[in-house]
């Protein structure tokens, strides 16, 4: 406080002179090196006030202090354009997957331009590089071991010729009765749906009666990480600046345990997924969006991994 008190009195002459950006922006050694990202926004719509504040704004604020302090900064955003949300807005609109995204990405940039949020970066996820490291990370997961197949019984809309994903099908909510409850949730009561446990279930395309049918498919073995997960954790909690929240909600999730979560969809529109007998299908979005982060990165620099690899810095 007494130094910002000086620095106030002494007036702007005091201050030392802003630094120059660099393009691209890399991690500089003996610097204070910070990296910034927002949540990435979902494509399938016009972001509105609530979006803004509430991730982007507190990003972009932050940056923009980083670089008053002269820390070198990078900030990147960008719209995250796969997943069952963006096939579902497309049917709506009479589009491809690909010509919404186009359209909605253009929309974001334009946004966020005009609030003159500070990204050195606006990228998006449906790029070559996003393939190539989420097939990467994939390849290396499953050369060690960490991933595992199983059948799993799923929705087929025979009429359609296809597996139906979880917001491509409404039924009766099998908790409460509600009768328009999706196949991941019932929006009446809030409980978690799987899709084969609604009631009278419905196509959304063609409105017709799906049937179960089992399908093979891939998981992440996390029960074979939880060990090393809480070993990190131990160490992480003592030293970082978790919230409560945060916290509460991590130690919530060991304490049940961790289960082998699918990574894999019948899906089109999405990451292909590099392996023999499972070459139909893409990766689930919430295995693929997080990777997201990395490719935008690396869709800036072709150094991207001196700030996502270079823990010293």
């Amino acid at each position: 406080i007494a130094t910002a008190v000086d620095i106030w009195a002494r007036g702007p002459a005091a201050l030392p002179p802003p630094r120059q950006p660099r393009t691209p922006v890399l991690p500089v050694e003996g610097e204070r090196n910070i990296l910034i990202t927002s949540a990435l926004p979902y494509v399938n719509n016009v972001p509105h006030l609530g979006n803004i504040i509430g991730c982007v704004l507190s990003a972009d604020t932050f940056a923009r202090y980083c670089r008053l302090r002269n820390w070198n900064t990078l900030f990147v955003c960008g719209t995250d354009e796969y997943g069952t949300a963006t096939e579902t807005r497309a049917l709506q609109e009479g589009l491809s997957p690909q010509e919404l995204c186009d359209r909605y990405h253009a929309v974001h940039a334009d946004v966020y331009a005009w609030f003159r949020i500070s990204f050195d970066y606006f990228g998006r996820t449906t790029t070559p590089q996003q393939t190539r490291i989420a097939q990467d990370i994939f390849q290396r997961l499953l050369a060690r071991g960490f991933l595992l197949q199983d059948t799993l019984e799923q929705l087929r809309c025979e009429s359609c010729g296809r597996y139906l994903a979880d917001r491509f099908v409404e039924g009766t909510c099998p908790f409460c009765g509600y009768a328009e409850a999706r196949g991941d949730q019932c929006d009446k009561c809030g409980k978690l749906i799987n899709a084969v446990e609604l009631k009278n279930p419905q196509c959304k395309l063609c409105h017709g009666t799906p049937v179960v049918t089992p399908t093979q498919h891939l998981f992440l073995d996390l029960p074979k990480l939880e060990g090393r997960l809480e070993a990190w954790l131990e160490r992480t909690l003592a030293t970082g600046d978790w919230t409560a929240n945060a916290r509460h909600i991590t130690r919530t999730w060991l304490r049940d345990g961790l289960k082998p979560r699918c990574i894999t969809r019948d899906l089109t529109w999405g990451t292909p997924v590099p392996l023999d007998g499972f070459r139909d299908k893409v990766f689930y979005v919430w295995f693929d969006a997080p990777i997201g982060y990395l490719s935008i990165t690396a869709n800036y620099t072709e150094h991207w991994e001196r700030w996502w690899k270079n823990p010293e810095q």
